[in-house]
């Protein structure tokens, strides 16, 4: 929308307190309902969590920093910066569901100056946990230096203030680059292994630190050496080398590091700048091809699945979830991820981790890991379907057939993976004894039925719109994610009980109560919510679609 060139347009700081106002009473409306409430319930927890591992993190690199002065080992201070830079790029992309980010394509509908766009981007940076808790950080580690000397302080509260910009640029910079990259499904695919082969990387550091540690101590230094000097031109290590040159009394070796982390920042704010005018300017990208004409014959539809007893309803949402499934990669990287997992385990035991004096516990746990890995799809199950939800009520089939399909496939992705699991134990560890295997069965049919019943009611409770191409809304929302996290601690904690008292009473009578006479309570739990989810649908309708179907 072009506005009229007679109208003065309004300044960019009347556009950012309108925007402030609008976001403002969107909170104020949403306070209205009891998902709103408890969405505010939740956002408090988890800030009270995130301000203590603020505190408890300043205290610590602050002592940090002011026992690394006093020694006259400043050149160590990048040792203390590195774990802030990682945490504030890193954490936003892997926790999304505590992550809020405005959609940019909403803004734009509005006659917004470029300046106020550019703004309310960088604001929405700044307004992230992860900058809340990396602030923090940086406090205590400037007042650690300047505990140890004063005469320092000022000089590296510029540098620290400098290196905190650099980081929200960054982090603003890479979202809006990694969300042009996700428009596309091809370039999201790419972008979702390289994610996911990143992040298991991280469980590779355990086995390294094992087989380094018993290097020799010279071979060691040589190690530190090259680490140390490969850090020194990126942000954390310049930050450091511009405060240590101060404390050395040589306030030249000072400049030219702090010169380039100023010139990081200018980089990373004009790579921002262009991929924001970019947007600004209408650029899209869309995913649907050219219309083609029709072919002259064509083929003849390929007929649904059959699954005997089954319901045609439940089996066609069961097709088409596994469908949907089997393209996502992210999908098929789950089922990777226990075995990975195991094979780490197996690499960095070396006969004195848990798993390796205790063998028994490796099919039970790899099982409750592979359950904790489908919170996204379990307690938000129309989060992909989106606006597409409004058709389930359309449609001749009842809802809890609808359900059932979701649950049915779910509850096949689950079995895949705990079979896998059960391979990998074999061949990693070894062949885990019958009791166990039955007791772990057991366990799941006691887990599995009651996390799915907490997840279909929460999922029509408090629905949450999953859009791959945008970061912050690709998973289940926030109250969900800590409802599903002690609904499971609750459950696995009574599954361990279960494991242990079957261990207990093994090979008697009361081994076959404890282990059935649970699935039997959990699946009865299963059937009383599912007969009720038409009613709760039915209810619940306009909240579901509206959630569903708009965008933030």
């Amino acid at each position: 929308m072009i506005p009229d060139r007679q109208t003065p347009a309004p300044q960019a700081r009347q556009q950012l307190a309108v925007v402030a106002g609008l976001r403002w009473r969107v909170f104020v409306n949403s306070l209205r309902t009891f998902r709103g409430r408890l969405e505010l319930a939740s956002r408090i927890f988890v800030s009270l969590a995130f301000l203590a591992g603020g505190i408890g993190g300043a205290i610590g690199l602050g002592g940090a920093a002011w026992f690394l002065i006093l020694q006259g080992n400043e050149e160590w201070l990048g040792a203390l910066l590195w774990p802030v830079f990682l945490f504030w790029q890193l954490f936003p992309l892997m926790a999304t569901a505590f992550t809020q980010n405005v959609e940019s394509s909403n803004l734009l509908r509005f006659p917004l100056s470029y300046r106020s766009y550019f703004l309310i981007r960088l604001a929405y940076g700044s307004l992230d946990p992860a900058t809340a808790v990396a602030s923090l950080w940086l406090l205590g580690i400037d007042i650690g230096i300047g505990v140890a000397r004063p005469s320092v302080l000022p000089w590296a509260t510029i540098v620290l203030l400098t290196f905190a910009l650099v980081n929200i640029v960054l982090a603003r910079m890479l979202f809006a680059w990694l969300e042009r990259w996700l428009a596309q499904r091809r370039t999201r695919e790419i972008l979702g292994i390289l994610f996911f082969l990143f992040i298991l990387s991280f469980q590779l550091i355990g086995p390294l630190i094992a087989v380094y540690e018993h290097r020799s101590i010279p071979e060691t230094r040589i190690l530190g050496q090259k680490v140390s000097n490969a850090q020194r031109p990126l942000p954390p290590g310049l930050a450091a080398a511009a405060i240590a040159g101060i404390i050395q009394g040589q306030p030249g070796t000072s400049v030219v590091p702090f010169v380039l982390l100023v010139s990081y920042g200018i980089a990373f704010l004009w790579l921002l700048n262009f991929r924001l005018r970019a947007e600004y300017c209408g650029e899209s990208f869309s995913e649907s091809a050219g219309r083609k004409a029709p072919p002259s014959g064509l083929p003849a539809p390929r007929p649904g699945w059959n699954l005997p007893g089954v319901p045609g309803p439940v089996v066609a949402v069961f097709e088409k979830e596994l469908r949907y499934l089997s393209r996502s990669g992210p999908m098929l990287f789950t089922l990777i991820v226990p075995l990975f997992m195991l094979a780490v385990f197996r690499s960095s035991d070396k006969n004195e981790g848990l798993l390796a004096r205790v063998p028994e516990l490796t099919f039970p746990l790899g099982a409750a890991y592979s359950l904790l890995l489908l919170t996204n799809l379990s307690y938000n199950n129309f989060g992909a379907d989106g606006s597409g939800t409004q058709f389930f009520f359309a449609s001749p089939a009842r809802f809890r057939q609808i359900v059932m399909g979701k649950n049915l496939a779910h509850a096949a992705v689950f079995a895949l993976e705990a079979g896998l699991v059960w391979l990998g134990t074999c061949l990693l560890y070894r062949l885990p004894s019958l009791g166990v295997t039955m007791a772990t069965l057991a366990g799941i049919l006691f887990v599995l039925p009651i996390d799915l019943a907490a997840g279909n009611l929460f999922s029509i409770y408090s629905p949450t719109r999953v859009e791959a191409g945008v970061f912050g809304r690709q998973r289940a929302s926030l109250t969900t994610v800590l409802a599903s996290f002690g609904i499971r601690g609750t459950l696995f904690v009574a599954g361990a009980l279960m494991l242990w008292l079957s261990r207990t009473y093994e090979n008697s009578w009361v081994e076959l109560l404890i282990l059935w006479l649970p699935a039997a309570f959990a699946f009865a739990v299963y059937a009383f919510a599912l007969d009720r989810v038409d009613g709760i649908a039915l209810g619940h309708r306009e909240n579901l679609i509206s959630n569903l179907g708009r965008r933030e």
